[in-house]
């Protein structure tokens, strides 16, 4: 690989700076009852942090995991892991705050609380971050499986001088050095995934496949047809990108396919679009869409649920639900992976947690 970036595999890793250290894993979602888990089965002393009530609790007991409330297990702990949603983390830090020593360590999967100021640890405090790069029900099979999913890795504070190499090991010990891990910023990490997630991989798509969508049915052709060339087939592209990048996929498609999505393409996806992206990149940079989300969370979310509804509400959910039906995967096998983070106790929102947010002047 040609690169500038450091990349980090199992020999760079030295384990001896976690074994000594009580990890207090905050949530278990996603992310926290992978890391959880697997940093335990690494032969790591592991406390869940859990408020009394969680339903996690009995998830987290059942697979052998000592559970504390957020406070305590981040008095006992050297490194404080916060897995719970971005949301909710400004909230959970205030109940943990106290508990942080000297030389500690506040660890995140995500840089965005940092980065905006929502939450301003003590400078005598380590901060760090460990991202594995998909989801939790990923990372725990990939571990189980002997194998690894790549992860990031900055350190934001170091007063100690190792914040680094213990971040190393805490990687190590999830599994991610086993396929390498990426060192970046805060800052890098916090603003390229809130423009990939709304540019490109949540918003751009979406908007694409259904725009795509309404131009067949609008022009007279059938729902279902629609949904297979703008939908159903977006897997299949998607798989061969991310098997082989942009020139597998070439090479995998027909010559027609080829030869009209290299001269139409960009008729689809010109500099107006590529404006469009600048303009969110330097809302993200300069975070007036940070402001904007916490704003929305004071405010109880009105927008993001009318949103969530009305796309809930579009014609090609209705067309899709009754056509995922007609495939054998439908349901179950690995492709259910919905099925399975439900078992693994994954939501997208903590049970941390209250709706209480920071002020959205602090950005």
């Amino acid at each position: 690989m040609t690169t500038d970036t450091d990349i980090y595999y199992e020999a760079d890793a030295d384990e001896s700076q976690i074994q000594s250290k009580t990890v207090a894993v905050l949530g278990y979602g996603s992310q926290g009852h992978a890391h959880a888990q697997n940093l335990s089965d690494s032969g790591v002393d592991v406390v869940v942090g859990l408020r009394e009530g969680s339903s996690s609790r009995a998830a987290a007991q059942e697979d052998g995991l000592r559970v504390a409330t957020p406070a305590a297990a981040a008095a006992e702990a050297d490194i404080v892991s916060m897995l719970v949603p971005d949301t909710v983390q400004p909230t959970v830090y205030d109940q943990i705050e106290d508990g942080l020593e000297a030389g500690d360590t506040l660890q995140f999967a995500h840089g965005f609380n940092i980065h905006y100021n929502q939450i301003q640890p003590s400078a005598d405090v380590d901060v760090t971050m460990v991202a594995p790069k998909g989801p939790g029900h990923i990372v725990r099979r990939d571990y189980e499986r002997g194998e690894g999913t790549p992860g990031l890795l900055a350190v934001y504070q170091n007063p100690t001088g190792e914040a680094h190499a213990e971040a190393l090991a805490y990687a190590q010990a999830i599994g991610c050095t086993r396929a390498g891990v990426v060192e970046t910023t805060f800052r890098e990490e916090t603003e390229t995934d809130l423009f990939g997630e709304q540019a490109v991989l949540c918003g751009g798509v979406t908007e694409l496949i259904e725009t795509g969508f309404e131009t067949l049915v609008d022009a007279g052709y059938s729902p279902e047809m629609a949904y297979f060339e703008c939908l159903n087939e977006m897997k299949l592209i998607v798989d061969l990108l991310y098997e082989g990048g942009m020139s597998e996929m070439w090479h995998s498609v027909s010559d027609t396919a080829e030869y009209g999505g290299l001269t139409r393409g960009e008729d689809v996806i010109d500099e107006h679009v590529r404006e469009n992206m600048e303009t969110i990149l330097e809302a993200v940079q300069n975070g007036e869409f940070a402001r904007e989300w916490i704003a929305e969370n004071q405010a109880g979310r009105p927008a993001y649920h009318q949103r969530r509804a009305a796309e809930q509400a579009h014609q090609i959910e209705t067309v899709g639900s009754d056509l995922r039906d007609l495939f054998a995967w439908s349901g179950d096998g690995e492709d259910a992976d919905a099925a399975e983070s439900a078992e693994s106790g994954e939501s997208t929102e903590s049970e941390e947690s209250a709706e209480s947010v920071p002020e959205a002047d602090a950005v």
